[in-house]
């Protein structure tokens, strides 16, 4: 039987994805048009396909959102029946229309009964199965379930790049980290457009106000100088300008510069007025949370110093980039004539970085003690009813019951969706902007157009090729991890900042504008 072999075509035609780049080497030991370029995912990508696997798949079955909120022990009101507020009033229900009739009736009206009805409210655990009926049930499993999974990959990754180093990959945690916060912004605009769409009205100029309001004070926190606040904003523009001006000379648009600096800063003053507009009602909902949850744990010390410090840690995060207050007391702390360091700039923005991380697992760690205390106000708000004279409908009484319980995944939302949005522009900073989770330094690499232009060399002829070189390049000069740095730090500052605003605004309404 004759033997055929298997003809291979030259390394000019063979594509770089014929052969696994491990066995390639055996065929072709050069190859021109494919050693120069970078490797591409490799290890993570598998990871990656995994989790997107076990995303899908353990769904049904394990899910961290359906544990937090329904593994039975937050428990819920329900309201009480018709047949029950009948019973406290005497007036049996009619079964027919010749009783309705006897008794008078032509039609039957809706019951009242009385405010101060002495009925009971009787409570259950919060299960799965009831949650699923709520709105946004699915949009809040699914978001947490991601966030999770996000934070699974980006352990991983952080892990793979300290053991092996791959220099030459692509950071993949980064484009999980990025769809998290995409995800994270989609949430605050499903839940801000339920306000929008109320018939009232007043939860609308509520946010439209507190948006105007922000975006004044986001125009003025970026004309803070550094010395004062060290966001980064200055030496990330002008590290970005840097590499521009070059781009910009070689087409003649000199004159853009200033307009793209401006333009950059008007964006900022705007992001910070939408996120202050999404963060109004989470931070007035987490104030009346807190205090209810005080309240409910007097005889528990260390879970209230818990709430007392994750309440508070959003002006932890302030103070974290307060330079006099932080970076220069910890690095020249003058206890007498001799001054000396406590923290190197490498060690303290480590430190920062784990405070971040430390805040916002505290924050998960209270959520339930912030959700029961909000599922209690059903009974809060009965409780006020009886305080008040007069008859009411029984319709009445069990939706005031049962819109509490309907609401629990949108404050919910309203809690996590914040966290995992500091906490995935936390891990962006960390990778981005060139930091390291130990005191070490790490450099931080330069890009310059002139690097640019020296790649396009050695990528063929292909027009596409060049040009999508070019673009990745230019893109790649002007996101320079300064740059970066101080968009990432902005974010989370600024988040910090409408949350302890929105908050100390709501502690004071509950005080004393709630009871009036």
């Amino acid at each position: 039987m004759p033997v055929f072999l298997p003809s291979f075509p030259s390394p000019a035609l063979l594509p770089c994805s014929f052969f696994p780049p491990s066995l390639l080497p055996s065929f072709y030991p050069a190859c021109p048009r494919c050693w120069n370029r970078k490797a591409v995912l490799g290890v993570q990508l598998v990871v990656t396909l995994l989790t997107a696997t076990l995303m899908h798949r353990l769904a049904p079955h394990c899910s961290f959102a359906r544990w937090l909120l329904c593994n039975g022990s937050l428990f819920r009101y329900k309201h009480p029946t018709e047949e029950e507020l009948r019973a406290l009033e005497g007036k049996p229900r009619p079964r027919g229309r010749k009783e309705r009739w006897a008794n008078g009736y032509s039609e039957e009206k809706p019951l009242s009964v009385p405010r101060d009805a002495p009925f009971q409210l009787e409570t259950c655990p919060l299960t799965a199965v009831d949650a699923l009926v709520l709105r946004f049930f699915l949009e809040y499993q699914w978001f947490v379930d991601f966030a999770v999974y996000s934070g699974g990959v980006y352990v991983f990754t952080e892990a793979y790049y300290y053991v092996l180093g791959p220099a030459k990959e692509t950071n993949i945690a980064v484009f999980w980290c990025l769809l998290t916060i995409a995800f994270s912004i989609k949430m605050f605009l499903m839940v801000t457009r339920l306000y929008f769409s109320t018939e009232e009205g007043g939860e609308r100029s509520v946010c439209l106000t507190f948006a105007f309001l922000f975006l004044l004070l986001a125009m003025l926190v970026q004309v803070v100088q550094e010395d004062t606040l060290e966001l980064g904003l200055e030496p990330g523009l002008a590290s970005m300008t840097q590499n521009l001006e070059p781009l910009l000379k070689t087409q003649g648009w000199d004159w853009a510069l200033p307009l793209a600096k401006l333009a950059i800063r008007i964006g900022l003053a705007f992001v910070g007025s939408m996120l202050g507009a999404f963060l109004t009602f989470p931070g007035l909902r987490l104030a009346q949370t807190h205090l209810d949850a005080l309240t409910m744990s007097e005889d528990r010390p260390t879970l209230q110093f818990f709430l007392h410090i994750s309440f508070l840690s959003p002006l932890i995060i302030l103070w974290l980039w307060t330079k006099p207050i932080a970076r220069d007391f910890l690095h020249q702390a003058p206890p007498g004539e001799m001054p000396f360091s406590l923290l190197s700039d490498s060690a303290f923005d480590s430190l920062r970085l784990w405070v971040l991380v430390a805040l916002c697992l505290l924050r998960l760690a209270v959520t339930r003690p912030h959700l029961q205390a909000y599922l209690c106000l059903a009974k809060a708000r009965v409780e006020q009813l009886r305080r008040e004279a007069g008859r009411i409908e029984a319709r009445e009484i069990q939706r005031r019951v049962v819109r509490v319980y309907c609401y629990v995944t949108v404050v919910s939302l309203q809690y996590l969706t914040p966290l995992i949005f500091t906490l995935s522009c936390t891990l962006l900073l960390k990778t981005l902007g060139g930091y390291s989770w130990g005191p070490g330094p790490i450099p931080v690499p330069s890009r310059t157009p002139s690097s640019t232009h020296d790649r396009l060399g050695g990528l063929g002829d292909d027009e596409a090729q060049q040009t999508a070189a070019l673009i990745a390049g230019a893109l790649g000069s002007l996101l320079t991890p300064l740059f970066l740095r101080a968009i990432l730090t902005f974010l989370i500052w600024w988040t910090a900042a409408c949350q302890l605003l929105s908050s100390l605004f709501g502690l004071y309404f509950q005080r004393h504008l709630a009871g009036s």
